[in-house]
């Protein structure tokens, strides 16, 4: 057994090699923010732990509190509560060492000792992730495990210590609000997981986080807020492996795809060889499902499998897995083409698309750890509880995007309530610029009642409401003119523009200007009708001046523009004369006196008194 569980490792460790290069495991972290004291203040990087209930999108203040008796939280705090003692209290974050006991398990004594967060110092200077016990015998508490865990280097552990014993008070805030990308009005998500239901806690946890996400995640899905995909982990067996029955019983196309006994026990129960199928039809349910619009389906299918299908009841086989997916109305012919044959010496198209993305690219690291959500290219660090995944995800969308489901007062606090989040407001007519976000507020200038109001929705907001439907007021084109009946500046009411007759609201009418003599009323003045204008013209020989109403002769023009033109030319000869003489004066003036004045420090000139000459510090 020990021999297989070693080859096993290597398998493992093959399948998260790229050439030469090993795997690449990525420490999720948020900030530390230490405000007090004065000389350790600044941000510092913690490492998030795999295990209790994180705060994405949000912050957590607290005052940290250290206990040299119990330092490493391996023991119970029987006579120590670090619970508020009265409303308005800061919550307190245990500070312990590294050492002695499970991660888990000092979060745990401190969550029980009224803690509400506790910082793990490790003893040297890096960061890691802390994650579930592999081998605690006792692991009841875990369920109960919501305390907020992070882990920080020994360097800093050490300079909150020192102010500890100077009795200083350390205020420290954890911040979750840049945890996570939030580019656009989308959210990208995967889901790691596993068809086995026999692994334990993992296993049991991620069923339950399935049932209880799967509302969740299809009215996101359906709106298109969201874009999931479910992956699942494999390994491959190495050529020296591959002929062994053990690795034919935990592989198919030949050693190629992989996944290990349920049971650790090869001469019972499921084999992992059952467990690869189970994941590829999962896999391809989802693929075909997609493909036909409906990708939601996934949640149905594999929530109904893991109560229809389970290891524990002998029905986790592809004649349950059938009738689950007839049930659910999808293709069964089209998922037995992308399974394709399990026992050829080929490639499968999906398990090797699977491989290659277990492999980290960019911000993401390799995914190690079973199961795993990645959140925006991020993965998620934490209990898989249904509130704490929501918020993860709704951290992810860009402000003021969001659904409607991520601003429920169940998952965050809507700020502009208080002091109405620092943005305008106009108190008389009820109009705020204050917008809630999941992350907190944006002060915008709103729309209201289809009036767009602008400004910087911090100090001002101003009525803009033609911007937004013509502020309901009539608007047209026509022969390239565009009229509207909409004034900006005005709250309400529509006033057909210049040329126009009308309500303003329904219609405006077309004034005939050269009907009504309104215009081009001189003798000689001829007078053309346009859509909300109109246009006046002369005879032959006549040019038209709209600003007299009056059509006058062509020389009389020319000659007046002649006489204009020669008059402003010469005119401007004249000055240009008068200032060039002026500057040659001005000049040779100044030109003699720059003269006289050198001349006199070196060879003075008659009644003239020698000059001093002063250096600066920067002469030779």
């Amino acid at each position: 057994m020990k021999t297989w569980k070693l080859g096993f490792v290597i398998c493992v460790w093959f399948v998260f090699m790229v050439g030469s290069c090993l795997c690449r495991f990525v420490v999720e972290d948020i900030s530390l923010k230490v405000t007090s004291p004065e000389d350790i203040k600044g941000i510092y990087e913690c490492a998030l732990a795999n295990f209790g209930v994180p705060s994405y999108g949000g912050t957590l203040r607290g005052v940290v509190k250290y206990q040299k008796e119990n330092h490493e939280s391996c023991n119970t705090f029987n006579d120590v509560s670090f619970k508020s003692k009265k409303p308005g209290d800061l919550p307190v974050f245990l500070l312990a060492d590294r050492g002695d006991c499970y991660f888990a398990y000092k979060a745990w004594n401190a969550q029980n000792a009224g803690a509400a967060a506790i910082i793990v110092s490790d003893d040297t200077d890096r960061l890691l992730t802390m994650d579930l016990p592999k081998d605690d015998p006792n692991t009841t508490y875990l369920e109960n495990l919501t305390i907020t865990s992070v882990f920080i280097t020994y360097s800093l552990g050490a300079s909150i210590k020192k102010a500890l014993e100077k009795e200083d008070q350390v205020f420290v805030t954890l911040d979750w609000t840049e945890a996570l990308p939030h580019p656009d009005e989308r959210v990208e998500y995967e889901f790691w997981t596993n068809s086995n239901d026999e692994c334990g806690l993992k296993c049991d946890d991620q069923l339950n986080f399935v049932k209880n996400f799967k509302g969740v995640a299809q009215i996101l899905e359906k709106k298109g807020h969201t874009q999931f995909t479910p992956h699942y982990i494999t390994w491959y067996c190495p050529v020296e492996y591959k002929s062994s029955t053990k690795c034919k019983s935990q592989c198919i196309n030949h050693g190629r795809y992989c996944a290990p006994d349920p049971e650790e026990d090869f001469s019972k129960g499921y084999t992992g060889k059952q467990v690869v199928v189970q994941n590829l039809i999962q896999a391809c349910f989802y693929k075909v499902a997609n493909e036909g619009g409906k990708s939601w389906l996934w949640w149905d299918y594999v929530t109904d499998f893991s109560t229809q299908c389970r290891m524990k009841d002998q029905k986790y086989t592809q004649e349950c897995a059938e009738k689950v997916i007839t049930s659910l109305g999808v293709d069964s012919k089209k998922i037995d083409e992308c399974v394709g044959d399990i026992e050829a010496d080929t490639e499968n198209a999906v398990l090797k698309a699977e491989q290659d993305a277990q492999i980290g690219s960019g911000t993401r690291g390799d995914v190690t750890i079973q199961p795993t959500l990645i959140i925006n290219n991020r993965q998620y660090r934490g209990r898989l509880d249904k509130k704490a995944v929501l918020k993860a995800i709704c951290s992810g969308f860009k402000e003021t995007t969001e659904p409607a489901l991520c601003l429920s007062n169940d998952l965050e606090t809507n700020e502009c309530q208080i002091n109405n989040g620092g943005c305008w407001i106009d108190k008389v007519a009820n109009i705020t610029a204050c917008k809630d976000t999941f992350r907190g507020t944006v002060c915008e200038c709103p729309i209201v009642n289809g009036v767009k109001y602008v400004g910087d929705g911090f100090t001002h907001c101003e009525a803009a409401r033609c911007q937004v439907n013509n502020g309901g007021c009539w608007a047209g084109s026509k022969d390239g003119r565009n009229y509207t009946a909409c004034v900006d500046g005005q709250t309400n009411g529509c006033s057909c523009p210049s040329g126009f007759k009308g309500d303003g609201v329904t219609s405006c009418e077309d004034i005939d200007e050269c009907k009504e003599k309104k215009a081009c009323q001189c003798s000689k003045c001829k007078c053309k009708n346009t859509w909300g204008s109109y246009e006046c013209s002369c005879a032959a020989g006549l040019i038209y001046l709209k600003e007299h109403d009056i059509c006058i002769s062509t020389k009389d023009v020319n000659t007046r523009d002649g006489w204009g033109f020669g008059s402003i030319f010469f005119g401007l000869i004249a000055i240009g004369i008068v200032g060039y003489v002026l500057y040659k004066y001005r000049v040779r003036r100044y030109m003699d006196s720059e003269i006289r004045a050198i001349m006199a420090q070196y060879m003075p000139l008659d009644n003239e008194v020698p000059v001093p000459v002063t250096r600066s510090h920067g002469d030779i």
